[in-house]
């Protein structure tokens, strides 16, 4: 069986990490058979920053992509059609069984409608969720992706009930969470691995964490300087990774000043996955407007501030440990004072840590040769 993989920005490069290494166990077990997996990663190049993108491959032992179609940044409506092109082309060179694309980018969008129209079919990891808000480019991403798969892996039971809701059940199978297999299986190398602690002189549970690079904040001068200043009037000190768009955004917007001149604010450069897991895990709360570093926190027991008015993971809030306040400064600096849930309050919402050997399972089933 022929596998395709697409990828192209940082959560995806986490997700398909997983997948990866449950097909090579697969193929491991299959020994010298003829019913070994064979694995084509592409990357879009959607990030294509060092720090994004090249550490991913690096760190964590991904194989180099097979393809990278260099598609680089752009407005929204020209790089899909940019990756919509170049994905074409690899999949009539390459005529996979399945194509795999993961969550809710502009490579997860491209991938699947440059498959569904070559008859491809398509496997959606992280189908089924939903913010409910359309304004989000990741949600317009979501709906379409879903529409086009004949698998549709779900997180969560909420998922499953929002498919079911739009009128998908057909192919529509609750596995648990990629991202939950990779942190369990990342935590630890990284506390081996990672120095981000001691090069940045930060005592664990001394720090807050935050990050920032949703469109609805940086493409929105308001919110972006209100998040931006309330960061500034926090008593603890702030640690801030930024992303090359939203510092490009300040400086269009004339908004450096908010982060010059500030001992509490520490602003560096995006760092890897490992060392983001290691600044999670100290963390002593987290202020983010990402999905993925909403459950990271919630699996680390590190209460979350949410810089957006709702969320695909409404299991983190429902449970306590996140909470929604967008860009309201008020909202936030209450909530970094507030928060403060029971560790007990944490129920299992995310699968077991092996989703990805359920998704190849469902994919791939085993022969008897390989059982046996």
């Amino acid at each position: 069986m022929r596998i395709l993989n697409f990828v192209g920005a940082r959560p995806n490069f986490v997700k398909v990490l997983p997948i990866l290494q449950a097909i090579a166990a697969y193929n491991s077990e299959a020994g010298k058979s003829t019913d070994k997996i064979t694995e084509v990663l592409v990357h879009t190049g959607q990030h294509y920053d060092y720090q994004m993108s090249e550490i991913f491959f690096d760190q964590l032992g991904l194989k180099p992509p097979d393809y990278n179609l260099g598609v680089g940044s752009g407005p929204q409506g020209w790089q899909t059609a940019e990756m919509l092109a170049r994905a074409e082309r690899v999949l009539l060179d390459e005529r996979p069984d399945v194509a795999v694309v993961y969550g809710d980018t502009n490579s997860t969008l491209a991938g699947a409608l440059a498959a569904a129209k070559l008859l491809i079919p398509v496997a959606h990891i992280e189908a089924g969720l939903r913010s409910y808000n359309r304004k989000m480019p990741e949600e317009i991403n979501r709906i379409l992706t879903d529409r086009l798969s004949t698998y549709l892996f779900c997180p969560t039971s909420r998922a499953v009930e929002n498919l079911t809701r739009e009128g998908m059940t057909t192919g529509v199978h609750l596995v648990g969470d990629v991202m939950y297999d990779a942190l369990l299986r990342n935590i630890k190398i990284a506390q081996i691995k990672s120095r981000i602690l001691a090069k940045l002189a930060l005592k664990p549970k001394s720090y807050l964490l935050a990050s920032v690079h949703r469109a609805e904040n940086t493409d929105n001068p308001e919110n972006l300087e209100n998040i931006l200043t309330v960061f500034r009037q926090l008593e603890h000190p702030l640690v801030l990774p930024l992303h090359p768009r939203t510092r490009k955004r300040i400086v269009q917007l004339d908004l450096m000043a908010l982060l010059e001149n500030d001992s509490n604010l520490k602003i560096i450069d995006p760092v890897s996955y490992l060392d983001m897991l290691v600044l999670e895990k100290n963390a002593k709360k987290i202020l983010t407007d990402s999905g993925g570093i909403q459950k990271e926190a919630y699996w680390l027991k590190i209460p979350c501030i949410t810089l957006r008015r709702e969320t695909e993971w409404p299991e983190t809030v429902e449970a306590g440990w996140n909470r929604l306040v967008g860009a309201n400064k008020e909202k936030i600096a209450v909530s970094v004072n507030e928060l403060s849930p029971e560790p007990h309050t944490l129920p299992q919402a995310y699968g077991d840590g092996h989703s990805s050997e359920t998704i190849l399972e469902i994919l791939v089933p085993r022969s008897k040769e390989i059982e046996h």
